[in-house]
């Protein structure tokens, strides 16, 4: 077969062949009366090189006839297996008998780098098959793809063929393996080979510093950072500063934190955005908000990077409207949001139930292109759900092409925060029938799913299959929800044994479920068993103190229930006092008990007098029971104060008619305000929806979303 001369012109070479091209001489021209000496494989290979940045599979096709012409094909690999060419270059290599190991390490490494860990390692065994024995090099580049493959055993295996090649002593080799095993969370694995080990390289030390950052061993990776900065032969560099940044914010470490800042000034690495970066998040995740801004403001250039941290450091921190602020900063800065900036957004203002301005930051992600990311996703379908729109949240979940597992959570989450549970079970079914596999979360939200409506049986299934069908152990979480499924089902006793035969210590969350259904069920004395447990468990949570003193004072004991206030003093706590609020055109009203400081009172007032007499015609029996802090005649005339109810009289004096009532509240809603919402939904024909500290009721036609089950 003829092969095309890569000599001849033709315009549509003009750009390889141009004067001021890089290419060597004997591609330019050519002359008549003068045969050209052969290249050499160096000439060759740097031609190749310059070739690959074109990205012009043509280009590439007529330097590797010359390199067939010239019985020169050892550098063919290493300069077109960019992952433009790579398709091109198997066809190439596929007749090509002469690959070494050098063009197979060149084939295994570019596959690798491109994210197609199973294709390298289906190269490499090819490289095997044929007689070609690796070599060091080849088994750094096969390395990684076995951790891409995330299944230990590929990794375990060429581990065997290593030591049977007797490279296990050899440094690059010795340090992949380390960063496999890691990468496969087989941190075991990974401290063995480490220590086994007889010579270690910086690579070696940042793999074993990353690896454990990675799989959440924090402390851990502070203490062989620690080792790094012993060793006077190794010079830490900006992965190792950064990793150890990223390890102190995580534990909370920040007066070692400090330290380290104080290593990488004087080492001169700031000017690294990857260190800088690293530094603003360990100051916010150690709660020191004023030295992240300190750092953000004197950082110089600023990224998106930049600014997503110093975003995630104040929601972190609960302050949700600087993030907002810094967010709209950012776009006045010329910064373009990427997906991480819209996510982290989303969920400051979902925190602080701003519809309008989420719904505004939806705008911009349609036009960014970014609406099917499953973090943005997630993030629009949960913002949506928790500033009280399920509809929007529902359309949301249905316009996303391509569903992860976070846009299922998302919704499933958002069904069973609205006391949609049974929409909320189907859903997850349709999940496992599209063949998405849940994650920790899906299953938190499955079970507090069935616990709100009731499905103990159901519940049961589903944790007990978690570990054997899914593939996850239970955590504190989904033993919380169980606690809370049998709890609602009044069987308290059974629950509290659920929690003494659990495998882990059981942790405040599964206790305070309990407590929360000794008070719903009346349960003093062993309510009062395991407030003492609280106690101990969280003795800054003003919470656990005020449920129990509550239910002394439901059953006339008000002795033990100023005792236990009085305890509360001495403890130097305090009760959140209550309030709610709403937004009325782009505008936040918040309201108190008892709360005279609006414009509007006196309408309020009268508005609340309005609802009183429509809902007592209705046979409306106030439930004084939820008036705890009242005695006599007094205890009625409270219920008709509570921040909710003055919320709700605003804004049916403001709002348009028909116009659905979304109100927040910062505790858990009482009983008797429940009814009342319910009343008023079909009073006035209006959709309610209260989000309280634990859930949201949405009212319609005198219906609650949770059918009082709650």
């Amino acid at each position: 077969m003829r092969v095309p001369s890569p000599l001849i012109h033709s315009k549509s070479h003009t750009a390889i062949h141009s004067s001021s091209s890089v290419f060597p001489k004997f591609l330019h021209t050519t002359h008549p009366k003068k045969t050209p000496s052969p290249p050499a494989p160096t000439q060759l290979n740097d031609l190749l090189n310059t070739a690959s940045h074109t990205k012009n599979i043509r280009h590439v096709t007529q330097i590797h006839a010359q390199i067939i012409t010239s019985n020169c094909t050892s550098p063919l690999p290493s300069s077109t297996s960019s992952s433009a060419c790579m398709p091109s270059v198997a066809k190439l290599t596929k007749a090509d008998g002469s690959k070494n190991v050098v063009t197979w390490t060149s084939l295994i490494t570019q596959q690798s780098h491109a994210s197609k860990p199973f294709e390298a390692l289906t190269l490499f065994n090819q490289m095997r098959g044929t007689g070609v024995y690796p070599n060091h090099f080849t088994f750094s580049a096969v390395l990684p793809a076995c951790a891409g493959t995330m299944v230990p055993s590929h990794g375990e295996q060429i581990h065997c063929l290593v030591i049977k090649h007797g490279f296990e002593c050899d440094i690059f080799v010795g340090s992949a393996l380390v960063d496999m095993y890691a990468k496969c969370s087989h941190m075991d694995a990974a401290e063995k080979m480490f220590d086994e080990m007889p010579d270690r390289n910086l690579v070696t030390w940042n793999s074993m510093v990353v690896g454990l950052l990675q799989n959440k061993f924090f402390d851990r990776a502070v203490l062989v950072f620690r080792e790094v900065l012993k060793r006077d032969s190794i010079a830490p560099d900006e992965v190792s500063f950064s990793s150890a940044l990223s390890a102190c914010g995580n534990n909370g470490s920040s007066e070692f934190g400090r330290q380290v800042h104080g290593l990488v000034v004087k080492r001169n690495l700031m000017s690294s955005s990857y260190v800088k970066n690293s530094l603003l998040d360990m100051y916010c995740k150690c709660g020191s908000l004023d030295d992240a801004l300190r750092q953000f403001q004197t950082s110089g250039v600023q990224d998106v990077v930049t600014w997503n941290v110093m975003m995630m450091g104040f929601v972190n921190n609960d302050e949700f409207e600087e993030a907002c602020h810094y967010f709209t900063f950012m776009r006045s800065k010329g910064v373009i949001p990427d997906e991480v900036s819209f996510s982290t957004v989303l969920h400051a203002t979902a925190s602080i139930s701003a519809l309008s301005q989420g719904t505004s930051i939806h705008d911009q992600i349609l036009k960014s292109g970014s609406v099917n990311s499953s973090c943005v996703g997630g993030a629009l379908i949960m913002m949506y759900a928790k500033c009280g729109s399920l509809a929007d949240a529902t359309r949301a979940f249905e316009e996303i092409e391509g569903r992860t597992v976070v846009c299922w959570s998302a919704m499933i989450t958002a069904f069973q925060q609205h006391g949609c549970a049974d929409q909320a079970i189907d859903l997850f079914k349709d999940m496992l029938g599209q063949g998405t596999k849940p994650d920790y979360v899906t299953l938190v939200s499955l079970l507090a799913a069935c616990s709100h409506a009731g499905r103990v049986d159901e519940g049961y299934l589903y944790f007990n299959s978690m570990s054997k069908s899914f593939g996850i152990n239970p955590g504190h979480e989904h033993y919380a929800c169980m606690v809370d499924l049998l709890g609602r089902a009044g069987r308290l006793d059974e629950a509290k044994k659920f929690i003494e035969l659990m495998p882990i210590k059981a942790d405040a969350t599964a206790w305070g479920a309990l407590l929360g259904a000794c008070s719903n069920h009346g349960n003093l004395e062993m309510g009062r068993e395991v407030a003492d447990r609280l106690f101990e468990l969280q003795p800054d949570n003003p919470g656990n103190y005020v449920l129990l003193s509550n239910m002394y004072s439901r059953e006339g004991r008000l002795k033990e229930a100023d005792e236990v206030r009085r305890l509360m003093s001495v403890n130097g706590l305090k009760k959140e006092p209550g309030c709610s609020w709403v937004d009325i055109k782009n505008r936040t009203f918040v309201f108190t008990v008892h709360d005279r400081s609006h414009a509007m009172t006196r309408e309020i007032y009268e508005m609340l007098g309005q609802l009183e007499e429509l809902v007592r015609k209705r046979g409306h029996v106030p439930q004084v029971q939820f008036s705890v802090n009242s005695i006599g005649e007094y205890k009625e005339r409270n219920l008709w104060y509570h921040s909710e109810r003055l919320a709700l009289a605003f804004a049916l004096l403001t709002l348009p008619n028909g116009a659905p009532v979304r109100i927040k509240k910062n505790l858990r809603t009482c009983g008797d305000c429940h009814t009342v919402m319910k009343f008023a939904s079909d009073i006035y024909k209006r959709e309610i929806v209260v989000r309280d500290v634990n859930r949201f009721h949405r009212f319609t036609d005198g219906q609650c979303s949770c059918g009082d089950y709650w």
